[in-house]
């Protein structure tokens, strides 16, 4: 394991020059300390997690030092916003550090959010709040325990720095990991300002460094915006078969790596909605759980207006075309698994939507249904959950549809059925209420409970002993929590 001062740097993004990333300072903190790390995170980088114990770590995240060789860029990028063009974004608080590369081989980003102000702040503070920044490291961390595609997070930083937003709040930074901070709005910015230079240096930084494999193909970026449509389908499936709201899905917020991040007012479904809201200033619910399917076509659609440099528009059309069946076969195994199923047959996808549609009437937990559904053998199962439902025979007619597709499935032993299901149905996840509370906890200075949550949600397929409460349905308060995209 490695100290702070032993991590190697290669900052490959920034050798991209100033056209795309502007160099600037992060801005310290005022009495930096921790909130909470990640070992998980910390090991990818091969980093000695007593590490993250020592003053020089908040010193470090929390703006005060800097390695010699990190090379601080504050990226520019442009992107569709609630489906408007916006010209210029870029990284308004968030610094890339730079770029390090571990034991095997893989580069990291170490991304700095709420570092201060850079030239793509917009009026801006440049800062991020405690309680979003805490969000922000749960969501990444519970995001990757689940197997969800993901940036992830290292560690959160708090401080005695005022910053305003709807009232005074304390300041804070989190330190995001992944492969690659490129967006489809990197792509958008180089197209619509007409710098084809630029554009294409890009796409072949990105077609070299994180799609190598495209370059054997015979038309390699078609390759990659193939590649790039399969990620986002499979990630959107994952977050479709979880209940994951993502709450703003502008093509900024979109990985070129089809990993989730920039999170802000995301939420898990407690109660099954699928049109639910998560984020409170979506006024016309463009982002809504049901949406986000579709959404995520536009987005690569989007991206694939400013790749027609590059690729035909014929050829375009006919990779975006893969998306919906590669997101359907991807949502449908999940969720063949998380009903118990090792095997397809053709009347899957109405068994799946028969249930969803009995869960949107009845306000059942999404998350708890499935876990006790593998609890017991089939007939017992659905025997007890039977009364979350308020149309009782529209479920025992699903009910008996779903026993007999079971006794069709394979010969097991219960034992096998629920080490099978509990293994893809979490018992715990990040819902809002839980996160609500290790905020407030750490904004009065304990952050034992945020440290808590964040060991319980590690594992969320496992039983743990003393955590139940974590496991429970929220209270009716918990509900109805109203996030937006003030951080």
């Amino acid at each position: 394991m490695k100290a702070l001062d032993e991590l190697t740097f290669d900052n490959r993004f920034a050798r991209l020059g100033d056209a795309f990333s502007t160099h600037v300072l992060p801005e310290p903190l005022d009495e930096p300390r921790l909130v909470v790390a990640s070992k998980a995170a910390m090991a990818l980088l091969d980093l000695d997690p007593a590490v993250a114990e020592t003053p020089v770590f908040a010193e470090l995240f929390g703006g005060h030092k800097l390695w010699a060789e990190a090379e601080p860029r504050a990226m520019v990028y442009s992107g569709h916003q609630f489906g408007g063009y916006t010209p210029q974004l870029g990284d308004g608080r968030g610094l890339l550090l730079g770029e390090v590369y571990n034991e095997a081989g893989e580069h990291w980003d170490l991304h700095l959010k709420g570092a201060g102000m850079t030239p793509y702040s917009r009026m801006g503070d440049g800062r991020a709040v405690l309680r979003s920044s805490i969000r922000e490291f749960l969501a990444s961390e519970a995001l990757h325990a689940l197997g969800i595609p993901t940036s992830r997070a290292l560690c959160v930083i708090g401080s005695s720095t005022p910053v305003w937003r709807e009232k005074q709040e304390r300041g804070a930074m989190v330190l995001r990991l992944a492969h690659s901070h490129i967006r489809f709005g990197h792509f958008e910015y180089f197209y619509y300002t007409k710098k084809p230079e630029q554009q294409a240096e890009l796409a072949e930084h990105v077609l070299n460094l994180h799609y190598p494999e495209c370059r054997e193909q015979p038309e390699p970026y078609l390759a990659m915006f193939r590649e790039i449509v399969e990620r986002n389908a499979e990630m959107i499936a994952k977050w479709q078969a979880y209940g994951f709201c993502h709450g703003v899905m502008n093509t900024d917020n979109m990985s070129i790596l089809g990993i989730t991040f920039d999170f802000g007012p995301f939420a898990f479904l407690d109660d099954f909605d699928a049109h639910f809201i998560c984020n409170h200033s979506d006024h016309e619910g463009r982002y809504s759980f049901s949406n986000q399917v579709p959404i995520g076509q536009w987005n690569l659609s989007a991206l694939a207006q400013a790749l027609t440099p590059f690729i035909s528009v014929d050829a375009l059309k006919e990779a975006l075309g893969l998306y919906l069946p590669l997101y359907q076969a991807h949502y449908l195994d999940l969720m063949r698994r998380r009903l118990g199923l090792t095997t397809a047959e053709e009347d899957d996808q109405t068994l799946v939507e028969g249930l969803l549609k009995l869960m949107q009437n009845s306000g059942v937990d999404y998350t708890l249904f499935f876990r006790r559904l593998g609890d017991e053998s089939a007939t017992l199962a659905v025997a007890r959950l039977r009364d979350d439902f308020v149309d009782m025979a529209g479920f025992d007619a699903w009910a008996e549809r779903y026993k007999a597709r079971v006794a069709r499935d394979g010969d097991y032993t219960q034992e096998q059925r629920r080490e099978r299901m509990h293994a893809v149905n979490p018992l715990y996840i990040l819902r809002n209420y839980l996160a609500q509370n290790a905020i407030a906890a750490a904004e009065a200075g304990d952050y034992s409970e945020i440290r808590r949550l964040h060991e319980v949600l590690s594992k969320p397929f496992e039983e743990q002993a003393g955590m139940e409460q974590y496991a429970q349905r929220p209270p009716d308060w918990g509900k109805h929590l109203e996030i937006s995209c003030s951080s």
